[in-house]
């Protein structure tokens, strides 16, 4: 593990719930995320640490609440998912079964990832990628940590 003064100053958390349904099913899911930015990043030179924390660990500091951050794994499950769920814009929203949500801005670098079981987390995660938020999403962490 790295500092925390690493991640607060050049930091992207992905948050996970800390249920035991999370941690079993979310927790490999948001380190499969992690290594994809980790691809990513191979393409700049950037110093970007990358941590996946549980929502009690996020919600409990202030400090890291001002680092930018993805959600893995729905309101059940994650508190922070519950948190932005009225707070944050809904990018793609599927029968209210699938959700991404972000600022498509990217005013706010905060997002929340999921579906209401692990399959369409999944789903949701894959087309978080495929459409390029992701991408988008990490170029603007890269900007912002340059800046």
């Amino acid at each position: 593990m790295f500092p925390d003064s690493d991640v607060i100053e050049a930091g992207l958390l992905i948050v996970t719930g800390s249920t035991l349904r999370a941690e079993q099913a979310d927790r490999p899911l948001a380190y499969h995320l992690k290594e994809v930015i980790e691809k990513q990043l191979e393409e700049h030179s950037s110093d970007l640490q990358i941590a996946v924390i549980s929502d009690l660990w996020y919600l409990n500091s202030e400090a890291l609440q001002k680092v930018p951050m993805i959600s893995v794994g729905g309101p059940g499950v994650n508190a922070v998912a519950a948190n932005l769920y009225e707070k944050l814009s809904k990018t793609l929203i599927v029968d209210e079964r699938l959700v991404i949500q972000m600022d498509m801005h990217l005013q706010d670098l905060r997002a929340s990832v999921w579906g209401t079981n692990n399959d369409l987390t999944v789903n949701a995660m894959e087309l978080f990628i495929d459409r390029d938020h992701l991408n988008n999403f990490v170029s603007a962490v890269l900007a912002r940590c340059h800046d």
